[in-house]
């Protein structure tokens, strides 16, 4: 049931005024008919067979208490719920309390009004058992807005016994609007057209050996720790880069995950980047200057992507830059990667200067996660260190074994076969995107690794700030949720590949030197890295001397590169 998003809202007020919440629907407007109930509301059917069910009957020792509401309101009965959500996550140990009541006012005598109020609270020999206000605190810290404006536009009763809120975060922070139009304006475009999309009943723990074994029946070749490397970087921060070798799988890999994961295909968008993108427009669009009223969105739908995801925020939603290098990706990009950090909204236009359906701001939600694919010719730009230190970096090489087993049982690729399969696990996606918590198995090891490589990395000015270092920490810890059977060396490699090398580039004379004592830092004993490792074009690294494989052979191919070419970086054709 569809409330006014000036209803039940938090943390918003209006510059000079008040701005308080009306906690309460009205089930009837017209004062014609006798104020009876309005059939044409959606959902109000479900919602009264709901209260009913859980009407409740206070025992001689409880009390409800809603002494802070209007006195012109008659209570007529009130419900119970104790399965109660929030965006379709379920809020524990919690109980919320319904009114319906009639009011007695002299403009509106008579009509029926339901009743959310965040002060009712019932008192059990004198100490409050159940409070609405307790109820709201913990939806605030599941959507991660404890302190900030967010409000909700929909509640509903499913199965007659649980009562489902649906919110929208507009602001990490308190927000004061000048006017209460411009908020209600604001607010309504963050609701948008787009209708809550229904989840899927039934959902499940996230698990990755489900979406391995989907990519092994739809003839993908990946391995699996590929897809846990790929998964673990979505989920420790929303912007992951694949790079490497050309129709090495990079597109068809997210292609794969976002088609498995979502339940619908309005939950992503594959964007091919044009080498003429030289502004934000291709993806932000632009105020119209012939008609000022109006802001011109791109035809790939970005806009539209970004809206639906705020719509919808216990859901993913992906954004895939196929190319994403054709054009310089800071030139296109900028807001995104301001956003990433400062969580703040991307502005579009003066506020009261558009009306056609755009906010003048663009909140990019946390279940919003981009994926850029990238190959290097002389076509393509290098990334920045500021991109880099942003992203999870992924490469994609293909080896002798992987070829010939590709070759022995080549087949059709089957994608159909990956549709919503992973769909009932969405929402513990999102629930684990949003752990944040650092690894604590092994820090002194982690730490000294971290330590050894930043003093070696500041020797070339490609060290990493305290922003990789955390990243680091959660991806690691990520990496374990994922698969506990991975050990701390394993862990570390993917780190060290993914976050500490791919800032390295330089000549022969100013890489070499680092190189090979990054390189010593990836074996277990004393080797003479050059000769053992380096030189030997047949070296295994797969051998019980090696700490950190991955690693040491992307070392090994940048250091044979820059005694080559006379120059290296970790991108290569």
């Amino acid at each position: 049931m569809k409330i006014d998003n000036t209803s039940m809202f938090f943390n918003a007020s209006i510059d000079g005024g008040t701005a308080t919440a009306a906690w309460a629907t009205s089930v009837g407007q017209s004062k014609n008919n006798g104020y009876k109930f309005n059939n044409d509301i959606p959902g109000l059917a479900n919602f009264i067979i709901g209260l009913n069910y859980k009407i409740y009957n206070p025992s001689t020792h409880e009390v409800l208490d809603i002494s802070k509401g209007s006195s012109s309101r008659e209570l007529l009965y009130f419900s119970f719920f104790d399965k109660v959500y929030i965006n379709g996550f379920y809020v524990e140990d919690t109980k919320f309390i319904i009114l319906l009541v009639k009011e007695h006012s002299k403009s509106h005598d008579g009509r029926i009004l339901i009743s959310y109020p965040n002060y009712a609270k019932v008192i059990e020999n004198g100490k409050t058992s159940v409070s609405n206000q307790y109820a709201i605190n913990k939806m605030a810290e599941i959507i991660n807005c404890s302190n900030g404006c967010w409000f909700v536009h929909d509640i509903t009763i499913k199965n007659q016994d649980e009562l489902h809120f649906s919110a929208v975060v507009v602001d990490d922070e308190p927000k004061v609007y000048s006017k209460s139009q411009i908020r209600k304006k604001e607010w309504d475009l963050l609701i948008g057209d787009f209708d809550s999309i229904e989840i899927l009943k039934d959902q499940k723990p996230f698990d990755i050996k489900s979406f391995q074994e989907s990519c092994k029946n739809a003839g993908l070749v990946y391995s699996d720790k590929h897809i846990t490397r790929f998964v673990s970087s979505l989920l420790t921060k929303p912007f992951v880069i694949l790079t490497g070798l050309s129709g090495s799988g990079k597109t068809k890999l997210a292609q794969a995950y976002v088609q498995w994961i979502c339940q619908e295909e309005s939950q992503y968008r594959i964007i091919p980047v044009g080498a003429d993108w030289t502004n934000r427009e291709p993806l932000l669009g632009y105020p119209n200057a012939l008609k000022p009223e109006e802001y011109v969105k791109p035809d790939n739908g970005v806009i539209d992507l970004i809206l639906q995801a705020n719509s919808n925020p216990e859901l993913p939603h992906f954004l895939i830059l196929d190319e994403m290098n054709l054009s310089h990706v800071e030139r296109y990009f900028a807001d995104f990667l301001s956003v990433m950090e400062s969580n703040e909204e991307i502005p579009l236009y003066a506020d009261g200067t558009v009306d056609n359906g755009v906010p003048s701001k663009l909140k990019v939600p946390t279940n919003f996660f981009i994926i850029g694919t990238v190959n290097i010719d002389e076509t393509t730009n290098m990334f920045s260190p500021k991109v880099l230190d942003r992203a999870n970096t992924i490469e994609f090489r293909i080896n002798n074994s992987e070829m010939e087993s590709f070759l022995g049982k080549t087949n059709d690729l089957n994608m159909k076969a990956l549709l919503t399969k992973g769909a009932n696990m969405a929402q513990s996606f999102i629930s684990l995107s949003k752990n944040k918590s650092f690894t604590t198995k092994d820090l002194d090891e982690i730490n000294n690794t971290l330590l050894n490589f930043f003093g070696e990395l500041q020797k070339t000015g490609a060290e990493f700030g305290y922003r990789s270092a955390s990243e680091i920490l959660r991806l690691i810890n990520q990496l374990d949720t994922l698969n506990k059977a991975l050990t701390t060396s394993e862990k570390l490699d993917v780190a060290i590949m993914q976050k500490l090398l791919p800032k390295l580039h330089g000549s022969r004379r100013k890489l070499c030197p680092i190189l090979e004592t990054l390189g010593s830092f990836c074996l277990k004993e004393d080797l003479k890295v050059v000769k053992d490792v380096f030189e030997k074009d047949n070296f295994d690294y797969s051998n019980a001397n090696v700490l950190y494989p991955m690693s040491l052979e992307k070392i090994a191919r940048m250091y044979k590169g820059a005694v080559d070419n006379g120059f290296a970086s970790y991108a290569e054709a």
